[in-house]
């Protein structure tokens, strides 16, 4: 991993060096920190476009491990297990889904369960294009990797993190991030289908206030100013 030519170590699994996470930290010290994310970017609200459940995604990226007796796979390996999500609700679901035409059985069973596929080389393909369709978004419906569940690293997406910022709510699969962040109002996490139901519920009685707890969110814990500064003052 080239460690040795290194001297400190900053991730964004927060819970990395935690008794709650079981992936080793092969004798290094690690940071912890939130992303920083530029929240002037985010701020232009125009309504949304898909009104829908949306996220922007890889269906598989790097390779899947077993470590422990555990297996660190893929989003496919996640997605597969909220599949049948959209038949469980009147709520649209929208997918910017990188995946190879070859997955026919998992795109069969995408469709079957009312997914809407778009292609993000087109709907997110510049800066521009990803803050469009995540401002033109209702709500995030975030499936982490397997890798990142099994691990309760505590990892957050930066994309979730975008989302927040635009004042659209986020209901995110649970990596240990709710140890972190805030959860119950703007952002929920679930571990279950039932609980993301309940969470898709929650966000529907109340959308105006959960948008604004979703902004309140992104400027608390995201803001770069606050997490660059904190960030430097560790490593100083």
């Amino acid at each position: 991993m080239g460690f040795s030519a290194h001297n400190l170590f900053v991730t964004v699994g927060k819970a990395i060096s935690q008794h709650t996470c079981p992936i080793p930290t092969c004798g290094v010290k690690w940071i912890g920190t939130f992303q920083p994310v530029l929240l002037n970017f985010f701020r232009e609200d125009r309504g949304a476009h898909y009104n829908a459940f949306t996220t922007v995604a890889n269906w598989r990226a790097y390779g899947s491990i077993e470590y422990g007796g555990l297996l660190y796979g893929q989003k496919a390996h996640s997605l597969r297990s909220f599949i049948d999500i959209p038949t469980k609700t009147c709520e649209g679901f929208v997918l910017a889904l990188s995946i190879h035409p070859e997955e026919r059985k998992d795109l069969e069973s995408l469709a079957r369960n009312g997914w809407k596929l778009v292609d993000p080389a087109v709907v997110a393909c510049t800066p521009a294009r990803y803050l469009d369709f995540i401002r033109g978004s209702k709500v995030e419906f975030g499936i982490a990797k397997s890798g990142y569940v099994a691990a309760r690293c505590g990892w957050f997406s930066d994309r979730s993190v975008c989302y927040l910022a635009s004042g659209r709510p986020v209901v995110a699969q649970e990596t240990g991030f709710s140890d972190y962040l805030p959860c119950g109002a703007g952002l929920f996490s679930f571990r279950s289908c039932d609980e993301a139901l309940e969470a898709i519920h929650c966000v529907n009685a109340d959308y105006a206030c959960h948008s604004r707890a979703a902004q309140a969110i992104a400027y608390e814990y995201f803001d770069s100013n606050k997490v660059l500064s904190k960030l430097m003052a560790s490593v100083h």
